[in-house]
């Protein structure tokens, strides 16, 4: 008798069921944020950079203090000048170059004595004065002129240069170019019209250089404007304001001849 093997039926497959992790609940409280998106680069106003400011410059600052004192002086030429008057006399005129005599003894004396060294640039320039007014003085005195005591006005100004010297170089200077700027200037058309006026043209050697005046005068003003490069703007300034000063200083001196 055949062996008859009894296989049970196969249940059927079942597919897992996947694992689930329970996580206890929680009470989220959850808010909605509105966000505005940025602008693109291109859209967004950018600011220019400030332009740099600079401080505004005088007049003839870009050439020197030479130039910038010429700028002054300009500004103060008075259109009603001194003129001679007829009764312009050789006494007037003396006591006008005895006052110059002071104020260019003293300048040149200054100059040739001092220790600083700002002052050495301008010895022996050539535009001296003070001897060729000693040989003039003494001419007067030949004729038989009295020579006086230099005047307020004169003895004023010298000992202001002095204590300017000691104290203030570069306002020193805008004094010495500006009394050698107005005599090569103003001071010979004054002298020539005097000369021709009252010494029938005899022409003093105030009035005389050994070379052209205007190149020694350029001279000193290149040296000037070299030197006044390692100045501060507030130097300059005080040299400006010397000018002025220079000036009514000198025109006192000048009206010594009318008086």
């Amino acid at each position: 008798m055949p062996l008859v093997v009894v296989v049970p039926s196969a249940a059927p497959l079942r597919r897992p069921h996947p694992c689930c992790f329970l996580h206890p609940r929680r009470n989220l409280a959850l808010s909605r944020t509105h966000c505005t998106p940025s602008p693109p680069a291109e859209a967004q106003s950018v600011r220019p950079p400030k332009p740099r400011r600079y401080p505004k410059q005088f007049p003839g600052e870009a050439v020197g203090v030479a130039e910038e004192m010429r700028f002054v002086a300009m500004r103060l030429r008075n259109p009603k000048r001194t003129t001679l008057k007829d009764n312009t006399g050789i006494e007037g005129f003396v006591r006008y170059l005895v006052d110059c005599k002071l104020v260019f003894d003293t300048v040149e004396r200054v100059v040739a004595g001092s220790t600083d060294v700002a002052y050495v640039y301008f010895r022996k320039s050539g535009l001296e004065r003070s001897a060729s007014i000693e040989k003039d003085l003494e001419w007067f005195r030949k004729q038989g002129i009295e020579i006086p005591e230099p005047s307020t006005s004169g003895s004023t100004y010298a000992a202001y240069l002095s204590e300017l010297a000691g104290n203030n170089a570069p306002a020193f200077l805008s004094h010495y170019y500006n009394i050698y700027f107005s005599h090569t200037t103003g001071g010979l058309a004054i002298g020539k019209k005097i000369c021709d006026k009252i010494l029938e043209g005899r022409v003093l050697e105030f009035y005389k250089w050994d070379t052209d005046a205007e190149l020694l005068l350029k001279d000193a003003r290149e040296k000037l404007n070299e030197l006044s490069k390692h100045w501060s703007r507030k130097d300059r300034n005080l040299c400006l304001k010397e000018t002025a000063k220079c000036f009514q200083y000198m025109g006192r001196i000048v009206r010594l001849i009318i008086s």
